[in-house]
């Protein structure tokens, strides 16, 4: 049975293109996930028609706004508007709940004293090892090279049989092969065209490592002002907000 990805935002911390920030919706025959949540994901949500109360988990790469901003939104909403009943695991890195609580504290305050009337579950990864997130899905986190605060990983998630994996915000690592190998999907971040950038992949780089990855469909996303123009004239695949794929 085929599954759809849904890049609800493929755009990177600063809006460029007017993209949406990082949130892929892995839809599976029973089970709908996020692979992360950034500060605009209930407005790319609600552009591609998918309610957030239907998503059963959220995997986090990392603690940066773009990529988990949005959780203090869809937990108020949740909690007052959306009316949600279903359980929801929020699962990333060391640190994650504490981090987002803190967020939620900050952007919403006074939100601490509200108790969700759903379940709502917490999963902290290691990384180089396998967990379960809910039923039907796993995550294993793997290193990844980007700000340190932000307990930075790249994740390769098993959703009902089929393996999406995402390089998070990183430059090369040695683990990248591991976490693309065989992916029904690899989503690669491609943040600049030729510009060498601290903690990112930039295009040089994917296509240095393109053999290496060695994953049966790739995709490229979070791409910044300097990456868009060329972004149609480049072989390889890329994202755009709206774009729903079958794997």
């Amino acid at each position: 049975m085929s599954h759809t990805v849904t890049f609800a935002g493929s755009g990177d911390a600063f809006g460029a293109g007017g993209r949406f920030q990082t949130c892929f919706v892995v839809d599976g025959p029973s089970k709908k996930i996020c692979i992360d949540f950034g500060a605009s994901s209930l407005i790319a949500l609600t552009q591609v028609g998918i309610e957030h109360r239907d998503i059963d988990a959220v995997v986090l790469t990392h603690i940066h706004g773009d990529h988990c901003g949005g959780l203090p939104f869809m937990l108020m909403d949740a909690m007052l508007g959306a009316k949600r009943e279903k359980p929801l695991t929020i699962a990333g890195p060391r640190d994650t709940k504490r981090r987002v609580e803190e967020y939620c504290e900050v952007l919403m305050p006074g939100m601490h004293v509200m108790t969700p009337k759903f379940e709502l579950n917490w999963v902290e990864m290691e990384v180089m090892r396998e967990h379960d997130v809910i039923d039907g899905v796993t995550c294993t986190p793997y290193p990844a090279l980007h700000t340190g605060e932000t307990n930075p990983t790249s994740v390769r998630v098993n959703v009902e049989g089929k393996i999406v994996s995402y390089t998070g915000d990183s430059a090369w690592t040695k683990h990248m092969p591991k976490v693309a190998g065989q992916a029904d999907l690899f989503i690669c971040e491609c943040y600049f065209y030729a510009k060498p950038i601290r903690f990112h992949m930039n295009y040089p780089d994917v296509r240095a490592h393109w053999d290496e990855f060695g994953a049966k469909r790739i995709i490229l996303t979070h791409m910044s002002r300097e990456m868009l123009p060329h972004a149609d004239e480049i072989p390889e695949e890329t994202a755009h907000d709206g774009l729903v794929i079958e794997i």
